[in-house]
């Protein structure tokens, strides 16, 4: 009876033994512009740290070039839990929060100093629109800078607002496209990810991005002219599950938060640079144009409509959000 014990307990140990480590957590990350891009190495400087600080218990996978969503899939991915964590572009919560446009509204913010002040964590212009989105189900773990939005034609610049009349332009998010409209154009929202083959197909004469997307998705290759208006500040956000999120250990969410909060000043201390290096790169590939000041002011005047649309579409959470950026 004894010895029949005995190879029980020995059994048991034997079999506690074998029963593998306390698995590991996984946050799968989907991207739409290719690991590259200043959105992809931010997200690998956080993978890096996750990684490190937890030693290997949270492991972090990123899936650059929209090989798992769209850009305009991903809150509704992130939100249902379909995958763990997601960037997307601030706009593409604007059908359920339309408030989260702001950055859109032509030229609200016409200094990198007023844009750093509107995005810092817990500001009165970016707290409001974090809380906002938690209520989806999607919590924002930090903002990616990616630069001022600029406008891409073929065949003829687009110099002032009257060049833009009759044209089909690729735009990003609904205030963008009343931007369009009220210079005359006709706007198509177009994924990120689809605006190489758009522009090369013709299914659109213009269209805007940042400089950074003309350099890594080369779009000089199909694109002539580059305007420099930089009358929106594009803005994208990372985001993490919520319930994934309340299923991480107090230190796991302590960790991955300093990591967030690291690259995303990282990346906004250096945007500056990253935009000049981008302007170098596409040098002599595209024809580059800047505003006078005078063509510029053409531009504020003829679009200045659009805050109007703005507030009224954005309820009094897009005039809370207008005031307190007024107050920056």
């Amino acid at each position: 009876m004894k010895r029949l014990f005995a190879v029980a307990i020995a059994a048991c140990m034997a079999m506690a033994l074998a029963q593998p480590a306390q698995a590991e957590k996984k946050l799968r990350i989907t991207l739409q512009l290719p690991i590259t891009h200043h959105l992809g190495q931010n997200l690998q400087a956080f993978k890096e740290e996750v990684e490190a600080e937890t030693k290997g218990g949270v492991v972090v996978e990123i899936y650059p070039s929209a090989q798992l969503y769209k850009d305009k899939e991903v809150p509704q991915a992130v939100s249902s839990g379909a995958v763990e964590m997601g960037v997307a572009s601030i706009t593409r919560f604007a059908g359920t929060i339309p408030a989260v446009d702001l950055f859109y509204v032509p030229f609200s913010f016409p200094s990198w100093d007023l844009v750093t002040k509107a995005t810092a964590p817990g500001s009165p212009v970016r707290g409001p629109i974090d809380a906002a989105v938690l209520k989806t189900g999607a919590r924002i773990l930090w903002w990616q800078a990616y630069g001022g939005a600029i406008l891409l034609s073929k065949g003829k610049p687009i110099v002032t607002p009257a060049d833009m009349k009759d044209k089909k332009v690729r735009v990003f998010g609904k205030t963008l496209g009343e931007f369009v409209k009220s210079a005359g154009g006709a706007p198509a929202l177009i994924s990120g990810s689809e605006q190489f083959l758009a522009y090369q197909r013709g299914t659109v004469d213009a269209g805007m991005t940042g400089v950074t997307a003309v350099e890594k998705r080369k779009l000089y290759q199909v694109m002539d002219y580059l305007t420099v208006t930089n009358h929106a500040d594009i803005e994208f956000v990372v985001l993490i599950n919520e319930k994934t999120w309340q299923s991480l250990s107090a230190d796991e969410q302590a960790i991955i938060t300093k990591a967030a909060r690291r690259v995303e000043k990282e990346l906004r201390d250096k945007m500056g640079g990253l935009e000049a290096a981008a302007f170098d790169a596409i040098k002599g590939k595209i024809e580059v144009i800047k505003l006078t000041p005078a063509q510029l002011k053409d531009w504020q005047s003829s679009t200045a409509s659009v805050i109007d649309t703005y507030i009224e579409t954005a309820g009094p959470l897009g005039k809370q959000l207008v005031e307190a950026a007024n107050n920056l």
